[in-house]
């Protein structure tokens, strides 16, 4: 891995980064990550996105597959998936230290109609592969853009692009195809997906789901399951409980409060789901984590 690279991103993330070690930069969908010490395990249902490791070692789960990674490695999760993570090799000398960028699928379908057939994948939503030269220089070019401010309008959806190319054009191509060709079973389910994020509180119609993405009853439960591994109403469940997590973890909500914000009408339902999810019972949880500081990843 380019050391420039690694320096820039350093800099940046030591001058932005909030007091979970996520820092957010100007240029949308570009975050960079830093932690000083290995964290606990992290729950969430990813947006697709490629994430570049600089320094450091993580583990990633999904489903059976676990996937252990460091420095000169790319994450790719090329779904809204669920996922368990972990930063594993961090210490305050060498920080894990990683660039993440938010796959767009409408410059992805931009490029598929420039570049023409890409072979697609299967089974790909996540996967781990060395960083490519070509990848680490044009997020090395994006980064540069942060020291000049003035550059950022004119330069940054240039630059997206290209990183995105060089991913379509190498090793993660095949994988993160189908994000970008119109109407495929990813973009549909992808809509499905967007209603489901928006309003995961409420009452869910999976008719309504189903229309969105335009499939019928049976066609959508298949392809909405091999795309994100859940059905929609798991996916729902777990997308509540992650924030309910969320709410006790950082606004400091009391069991109860979480369980109603986040759309449960019964506190010893949410109870048992969220230690069928989680491992522990929501309360014993919080003191778990509180007796063991660490900082989200």
């Amino acid at each position: 891995m380019d050391s420039t690279l690694l320096d820039t991103v350093r800099r940046h993330a030591e001058a932005l980064a909030d007091e979970n070690g996520v820092a957010r930069t100007p240029i949308p969908g570009l975050t960079l990550i830093r932690q000083r010490a290995p964290t606990a395990l992290q729950y969430a249902i990813s947006r697709p996105l490629v994430a570049l490791v600089l320094q450091g070692g993580k583990r990633v789960t999904m489903g059976s597959r676990t996937f252990d990674f460091g420095a000169g490695e790319s994450l790719l999760i090329a779904a809204d998936v669920p996922t368990v993570s972990q930063i594993t090799r961090a210490d305050l000398a060498t920080p894990y230290l990683s660039l993440v960028v938010d796959l767009d699928p409408a410059v992805i379908e931009g490029l598929i109609l420039d570049m023409g057939a890409v072979p697609a994948a299967a089974d790909t939503q996540v996967r781990v592969d060395p960083t490519e030269a070509e990848v680490a220089d044009a997020a090395l070019r994006l980064m540069r853009l942060l020291d000049r401010p003035a550059s950022l309008p004119i330069l940054q959806a240039q630059l997206i692009r290209e990183l995105h190319y060089w991913l379509l054009a190498g090793r993660h191509g095949a994988a993160i195809r189908s994000l970008g060709i119109a109407d495929s079973h990813a973009q549909r389910v992808a809509r499905a997906v967007a209603l489901i994020r928006a309003n995961f509180a409420g009452p869910l119609r999976v008719e309504r789901l189903a229309e969105a993405a335009g499939m019928s009853m049976s066609s959508f439960h298949e392809h909405f399951r091999a795309v994100t591994s859940l059905t929609p109403l798991q996916f729902q469940k777990q997308l509540r409980l992650i924030e309910a997590r969320r709410m006790m973890l950082a606004d400091g909500a009391m069991v109860s409060n979480a369980a109603y914000a986040v759309g449960y009408e019964s506190v010893p339902q949410f109870t048992r789901e969220y230690g069928r999810l989680f491992g522990l019972p929501p309360a014993r949880d919080m003191r778990a984590v509180r007796a063991r500081p660490h900082r989200a990843a």
